[in-house]
């Protein structure tokens, strides 16, 4: 392969003619359906799932690179360079160290850097672009996705332009600033995430062979640590995908300044609110916010609806305020006069709500582990006022539920005591932090609060007297 065709260093930038590449990106996992299903609805394009959890692909071209930014169910983004499905990997190391060297010298770099080159461009134009915001008031105040339209708009125009023309450095544009001026080489590294237990080798050694091939090839510098480029190396059994990565740190954190002990990802609260669908005009509390991670990502994506973040704890909630507070003032900095965020935050016991009877629509929280917070004891108690509480205060027979935890034994059994309140809808499947947990979609019987035994039950699930007395006069009108 000819140095001079791959090398980002050398290449002329022309990227007026939209190319099409293939986009990875790692979301939580098991919620990849989810993210495909948001692929679909904002790019167009059809997702592919892959057999290594938490990834999917879709082809894009090159135009529209700028909105694969906007996607809220993706934690990183990368280009791919190359994929194989089923890479023969020998039963030696030194075989297999032979193969990845080869490897690097063959693949097909020029595409993926060039999608790199648009991407360190774009980030540059998206940064003048913000610095400036603030001298130009927006042209419709009400109109938040107005504002959305015309920065993805701006963003595709940056896309396709020549980066290099107004200043930078070398190292990262890729591109001298003139003509006979000495370029300096990129620094990089390889990442490589590896998965199954027939390899004869390690993620590093993986990363380290296929790494020094790179630097031949390129004769870039290796840098862990301050690197303009990042090649990933993912392996997962026989299959191999070599990408560059188009994202520096993990887009979870977008909307969260102030963490607590047991912050949720703003990627998985997202997947959360899509499993529910919120619509226009609906009611949605979280009564065990944390940090506000699920109200919030529901006010910036679901606009129309209305979100009431609780908690019992003062520095949740505090911190809750802090984090929509915080949005709000990044979007006053940058001239925005749109309302604010559709939230309130208030403190409460989430077993007794200051919420009238029937009045919500979507109930959706992540509920202690019994690890970090609370423990497994107390959740034996905890679980059937919840579901208990959230039936009251939802509609009977539309409203919904959206429940992580991981204490899936405790929350079952609460649940079994609920069949005249609560139906479960489906599933899903996720890993947290190691953990392995289940969201939990509930859907609100028809049922209307007070008539059936479940909504009767004192904190423990005993029986009290008012049920008792239920029991008896549907006996006696059996008789």
């Amino acid at each position: 392969m000819d140095r001079h065709d791959s090398d980002p260093t050398l290449m002329s930038g022309d990227s007026s003619q939209p190319i099409t590449v293939t986009i990875g990106a790692t979301v939580p996992t098991g919620f990849e359906h989810t993210a495909a299903e948001e692929v679909n609805e904002k790019i167009g394009a059809s997702a592919r799932i892959s057999r290594d959890r938490g990834r999917i692909y879709f082809q894009i071209t090159t135009d529209k690179l700028p909105l694969v930014h906007h996607l809220k169910s993706v934690d990183n983004l990368f280009v791919v360079v190359e994929e194989f499905e089923n890479f023969q990997f020998k039963d030696s190391k030194e075989e297999v160290f032979a193969d990845l060297q080869a490897l690097a010298s063959n693949l097909p770099w020029h595409n993926a850097l060039e999608v790199w080159k648009m991407n360190i461009s774009l980030k540059k134009k998206r940064g003048r672009r913000r610095g400036n915001a603030a001298s130009r008031p927006s042209p419709d105040a009400g109109q938040d996705a107005a504002e959305d339209a015309v920065s993805m708009e701006t963003e595709h125009k940056a896309a396709q332009e020549v980066d290099g023309q107004e200043g930078g450095s070398p190292e990262r544009d890729g591109e001298p600033k003139e003509e006979g001026s000495e370029v300096k080489p990129l620094k990089f590294r390889v990442t490589c995430n590896r998965a199954g237990d027939k390899h004869s080798f390690t993620s590093n050694e993986a990363a380290r062979e296929f790494g020094g091939a790179v630097q031949e090839v390129f004769q870039w510098k290796a840098d862990m640590t301050r690197f303009d480029v990042e090649v990933l190396l993912n392996i997962h059994n026989s299959e191999v995908v070599v990408g560059i990565a188009l994202t520096e740190e993990s887009l979870h954190r977008r909307n969260i300044t102030h963490f607590g002990p047991t912050t949720l990802r703003s990627t998985l609260a997202y997947g959360m609110l899509r499993l529910c669908k919120p619509q226009p005009s609906d009611i949605i509390i979280d009564p065990m916010c944390g940090t506000g991670a699920i109200p919030v990502e529901g006010a910036m994506e679901w606009r129309q609806a209305f979100y009431v973040a609780g908690d019992n704890n003062d520095m949740a909630v505090s911190r809750t305020v802090n984090n929509v507070g915080h949005i709000q003032r990044k979007r006053q900095d940058a001239g925005s006069t749109a309302p604010g965020l559709p939230v309130d935050t208030l403190q409460w016991d989430v077993c007794h709500l200051p919420v009238r009877t029937g009045s919500v629509d979507i109930v959706i929280t992540d509920m202690p582990f019994g690890k970090r917070m609370g423990s497994k004891k107390k959740n034996w108690d905890l679980y059937p006022s919840c579901l208990r509480e959230m039936a009251r205060v939802c509609r009977p027979g539309t409203g919904k539920a959206v429940l992580l935890t991981q204490d899936k034994k405790c929350f079952t059994k609460a649940l079994s005591r609920m069949g005249g309140l609560w139906r479960k809808s489906h599933t899903v499947w996720v890993n947290i932090g190691g953990l392995h947990a289940g969201v939990f979609v509930l859907k609100r019987t028809g049922s209307a609060f007070g008539t059936t035994p479940e909504d009767l039950r004192d904190a423990r699930g005993a029986e009290g007297p008012e049920e008792a007395e239920l029991k008896n006069n549907l006996r006696t009108q059996m008789v």
